[in-house]
């Protein structure tokens, strides 16, 4: 059992939260953790692909933002906070999460699968934040499932989480078929001003 102040009133906000039985619109869907604050960099990219989609971030659970679907962030250390990272994994679908957005570095990044463990059944999306990361992040066993991404790419983990609930919020999938419309809208007209403008002055303008 931790002896850190902080962290215990964290395991016994968690803990509350999971006993509330909230309503889903009341509760985020998604929840952002990553192994250290020096990992926020990296995980910007959720965050960026989370809000593009028109999800907000929950900062105070009593007053939740007014937007449908919303997400958390938290730091939760595997080696130095492993009751944190416990509490949470364990509390998560009590507390109305759908699904975790988990990134970890070093050659020991176990956030993301003890998470998975931990939070079974409930899915989670693994970022390697660095290259060193990836043999740790992707090497469960059979039986013990973990949903991952390259080293990095915290964004389209984001994109998997919203996608795996698009399957039952079709608010969610017509957001990502905009989205992907506009991804595909941009290289035609870049396509079109090549070829129309020439290679020289197309590479001088760029």
């Amino acid at each position: 059992m931790t002896n850190a102040e902080s962290v215990q009133r964290l395991i016994e906000q968690f803990e509350t939260e999971a006993e509330r039985n909230r309503a889903p619109e009341e509760t985020p869907e998604i929840g952002i953790v990553m192994g250290s604050d020096s990992d926020l960099d990296v995980m910007m990219g959720a965050y960026d692909a989370l809000t593009e989609l028109g999800f907000e971030e929950v900062t105070d659970d009593d007053d939740p933002p007014e937007a449908r679907f919303t997400f958390e962030t938290y730091v939760v250390s595997a080696h130095r906070t492993p009751d944190l990272m416990y509490a949470y994994a364990k509390t998560a679908e009590a507390r109305g999460l759908d699904v975790i957005i988990a990134g970890a570095g070093g050659k020991s990044a176990d956030l993301p699968n003890m998470t998975a463990s931990l939070a079974y059944p409930l899915p989670v999306v693994g970022v390697p934040v660095q290259e060193k990361s990836v043999s740790s992040v992707i090497g469960m066993p059979t039986g013990a499932p973990i949903v991952a991404v390259d080293a990095g790419k915290s964004f389209n983990a984001a994109l998997s989480a919203v996608q795996m609930l698009a399957r039952e919020h079709d608010d969610l999938r017509k957001r990502l078929v905009a989205y992907h419309d506009e991804l595909q809208s941009g290289v035609g007209d870049v396509s079109r001003e090549l070829h129309e403008t020439g290679t020289p002055s197309f590479r001088d303008d760029s």
